[in-house]
């Protein structure tokens, strides 16, 4: 009787933390790309791949928003990422906090290559790593809002022509703004081989907004 209790409450355990796991999880960088370099079928694209990939966090019953900027155009007002995506805190898959709000999120935050995982709880390759995966669509300034002229690649519908912001997630590397997560200088193209061939792989961040 004493082994199989244990077997049980050892059990029980391990479901409550699989249950906390997927509650507290708010926030991943996406393992991969849609394979399209930066056309990602614009926002509500990005918007549908965190989804989607959320679910291997177990957290799919959550509103998932990518971290994107868009700018305006003739039909539409700018969007600014830092208004996209919830109020936070947001909790990395090990349940680590990587920053309590959109302010400190853009400011003093905890956000490194250790911090930073992918929905399945992997570390992506940053500089020094082969290959290099560090360069992360934003299209945003270090504030989180949208740059004066176009850096989304046609606002993330472009995988030709074109230029994307983008942040490096290891914080290191180069560009007007290296250490910057969000905002280190842009690409030289929108396709998946502009993209990494300066260091990135088409990939974004994903944010919970609830």
């Amino acid at each position: 009787m004493i082994h199989t209790w244990t077997r049980i409450s050892s059990l029980t355990a391990l479901l409550l933390a699989s249950f906390t796991y997927a509650a507290d999880v708010s926030f991943f960088i996406t393992s991969v790309g849609p394979g399209k370099g930066a056309d990602l079928g614009g926002l509500a694209g990005a918007d549908t791949h965190c989804q989607i990939l959320a679910k291997t966090a177990g957290a799919e019953n959550r509103t998932w928003r990518a971290y994107l900027s868009t700018s305006a155009t003739n039909d539409s007002p700018a969007v600014d990422a830092r208004d996209r995506i919830g109020d936070g805190p947001w909790y990395n898959v090990e349940a680590v906090m990587v920053a309590a709000n959109v302010n400190e999120l853009h400011g003093d935050n905890n956000l490194t290559k250790q911090t930073v995982l992918t929905e399945g709880g992997a570390m992506v390759n940053g500089r020094g790593d082969s290959p290099n995966r560090h360069d992360i669509l934003t299209g945003s300034n270090l504030d989180g809002t949208a740059p004066d002229q176009d850096g989304t690649c046609g606002n993330w519908t472009s995988n030709g022509e074109g230029s994307a912001l983008v942040g490096h997630h290891d914080r290191t590397g180069g560009g007007a703004n290296p250490t910057s997560w969000n905002s280190a200088h842009g690409t030289r193209g929108c396709s998946q081989a502009n993209l990494q061939s300066t260091g990135g792989d088409g990939l974004f961040y994903c944010f919970a907004t609830d």
